[in-house]
């Protein structure tokens, strides 16, 4: 007798494809995925969540003084705690994505050796579950951005703060993206874990974070930088909320097509590297 419960598994027969509705299946087990990292990320320590708040204020903090102080760099009139924060909090969850994504395979090797369920759930959730941290960042910088609003400060939202959801699935989707493929390559080479992280801490300085955009005279070293996908986006978000900045629809048309590349590309090699992925850890 046949039940109408029992499942059929089948091997994957393209690596470009994602089968959406066998995620949306497991869609408690994202939910519980969720839920883990959000309690272990905290647990057992003294501050917990207020975590959140504390590393983008000693950040924000260091930035001021290094950048703003010793160094003296222009913010283009905007307040520096604003300035500096706008750009921290993107990349924050960018790099959060990124980084806990690309160790998909490592740290769940062990789960994946016994159990199935789509492998793209667990980055899936890690997004989804970094967005607690970002909206507790997006809350802080609200309090402050209302406080030099109404104080008088020379801030000028816009109607481009309507793109803020755009904003929100373009750093996700990078993150996700080069998330997945790097952490399919570090399941054979490990010592890129190394590399990468080395990178990441080197990207972060070839973005206008810490400095604006308007300061980089033109030519091939501001080519190099609007070239990184993550400069249009933390520069339109600034433009949005602050009124300074550099915004251009061309400019987010290039993040969004690189971040549709790099997700098919993710995609390709994290689909093949899963069919082997035992074998080879």
């Amino acid at each position: 007798m046949k039940d109408n419960w029992t499942l059929i598994i089948r091997p994957q027969q393209k690596l470009w494809s994602v089968d959406f509705k066998e995620i949306w299946r497991y869609r408690d087990l994202i939910a519980l995925f969720v839920k883990r990292n959000i309690v272990i990320q905290y647990k057992q320590t003294i501050l917990g969540p207020l975590w959140y708040i504390i590393q983008p204020v000693l950040t924000v903090i260091m930035n001021m003084v290094v950048f703003g102080g010793i160094a003296g760099m222009s913010t283009d009139g905007v307040p520096q705690i604003l300035f500096y924060l706008a750009g921290n909090v993107c990349w924050f969850y960018f790099s959060d994505c990124l980084n806990q994504t690309s160790k998909t395979f490592t740290d769940n090797q062990a789960m994946f050796g016994k159990v199935y369920f789509p492998r793209m759930v667990v980055p899936i959730s890690t997004v989804l579950s970094n967005l607690l941290r970002f909206g507790i960042q997006i809350g802080l910088f609200v309090v402050l951005y209302l406080y030099y609003f109404y104080a008088g400060t020379s801030v000028s939202p816009n109607s481009y703060l309507l793109l803020f959801p755009v904003f929100i699935i373009l750093l996700a989707g990078l993150g996700l993206g080069f998330g997945i493929l790097v952490s399919s390559m570090t399941t054979k080479y490990r010592d890129l874990t190394i590399l990468f992280t080395f990178i990441v801490q080197l990207w972060m300085y070839a973005t206008p974070i810490v400095y604006p955009l308007s300061m980089v005279p033109e030519g091939k070293l501001r080519m190099l930088i609007l070239a990184n996908p993550m400069t249009p986006v933390i520069e339109a978000f600034k433009y949005a909320t602050l009124g300074q900045g550099y915004f251009s629809w061309e400019a987010l048309g290039y993040s969004f097509a690189f971040m549709t590349v790099l997700l098919v590309v993710g995609i390709v090699v994290f689909n093949k590297v899963q069919r082997s992925f035992m074998d080879t850890v």
